[in-house]
């Protein structure tokens, strides 16, 4: 089969590349891929971070064309005549914020009157964390020239079915990362990281509102009269202004044990920092799926996550992890309880059993069936 995959591919940079890129990869080891990539993913004024492109980007083996812009009509047609040159069976998109609707659907209706082609559109959210207006109008525009959907946590599968009671989609959950490389031994990572403390808790990605870095913060605060020689470890790029959390960190008198580094963390590095921690911890006020769970998963690192969304479905209780209440109260008491827990349970033997239902042959199997 000749697939066109539009959207977000190496050298930008982050989880919705990574995850178009792997996809590519998987599904070119048995028909013809091409990914038509972004010239201009997001113009630099609405971008809140430092940069979009990877300094280390991923070397491709598959056909891809920068073509794309979310902003440029002329871009949209150029791409539409693109795609019914090469004559794909099926296009595939991924949906993550309405703000790429118009381009997407621009594209998928001119090539939808030139081709018999199918329509597939894999959904990290219908209804975004932060919403804004006309979100749900344009995310419909889009949505109504689909023919399938993937979802990969059942409260996106309840707002597809609440905009498309009939809709012809399929859920499997989020797959794991496999292009971070290997696990290296904790005391190295520590030691590459300055990191002394015996207990070690990792946050890791976006640093937005919705990831709720500030109940992390102040569950450090609670943690500091009721567990010994721990430091947590937060690390990622900041779409908002960081003072904000360096005041919290002041306030709440966590400076000597929450370590927050503002900085991308290129694909190369994030093995250390996996590596290093003793588990992951996502305090999430509101979340569909995550990335972040199957890099944990891969790297063999417990979770202790939010019950919020879809995040406890990829969470054996107790084996793989924990699900607790967002606030910072009940995060403290969930990290004391892993500790007690870690003493009697072999996390990493449990995670490697559960984290084969997360394969990359299972999701592109499941595309398979779906479109057939």
């Amino acid at each position: 089969m000749k697939i066109a995959i539009v959207g977000t591919f190496p050298p930008f940079r982050g989880g919705i590349a990574n995850f178009y890129h792997t996809m590519a990869v998987r599904l070119s080891a048995n028909h013809q891929v091409v990914g038509l990539n972004f010239t201009t993913q997001y113009p630099d004024i609405l971008f809140p971070g430092k940069s979009q492109i990877s300094e280390s980007p991923i070397i491709v083996q598959y056909d891809t064309e920068r073509i794309l812009s979310s902003i440029n009509p002329l871009s949209w047609k150029k791409t539409a005549n693109r795609i019914i040159e090469l004559q794909p069976e099926l296009i595939i998109f991924k949906y993550w914020m309405p703000f790429f609707a118009p381009a997407f659907c621009s594209v998928l209706k001119k090539v939808k009157r030139k081709l018999d082609i199918k329509a597939l559109v894999i959904c990290d959210n219908i209804i975004p964390h932060e919403s804004r207006f006309l979100d749900e109008s344009l995310t419909k525009y889009f949505f109504d020239n689909v023919d399938y959907f993937m979802v990969m946590s059942k409260s996106v599968e309840s707002d597809l079915l609440s905009f498309y009671p009939d809709a012809n989609y399929v859920y499997t959950p989020h797959p794991l990362y496999d292009l971070f490389g290997d696990e290296i031994s904790k005391i190295q990572a520590r030691q590459a990281l300055d990191i002394t403390e015996n207990k070690v808790l990792l946050y890791f990605g976006l640093i937005r509102p919705y990831k709720g870095l500030d109940i992390l913060i102040k569950a450090a605060g609670i943690l500091k009269n009721k567990l010994e020689n721990f430091k947590i470890l937060a690390i990622g790029d900041c779409y908002e202004n960081p003072d904000h959390y360096w005041n919290l960190i002041k306030e709440n008198a966590v400076e000597d044990v929450f370590d927050l580094r503002i900085e991308f963390v290129a694909d190369d590095h994030v093995n250390m920092f996996f590596s290093a921690a003793d588990a992951v911890v996502l305090p999430y006020k509101s979340a569909t799926q995550s990335g972040v769970v199957p890099v944990a998963y891969h790297f063999n690192r417990p979770v202790i996550v939010s019950d919020v969304g879809g995040l406890k479905e990829i969470v054996n209780e107790g084996k793989t992890g924990f699900t607790v209440q967002p606030n910072a109260q009940h995060f403290a008491e969930g990290i004391i309880n892993y500790y007690k827990v870690k003493e009697t349970t072999d996390f990493r033997a449990e995670i490697e059993n559960y984290k084969q239902r997360f394969s990359w042959n299972e999701f592109i199997n499941q595309i398979k069936t779906l479109v057939s």
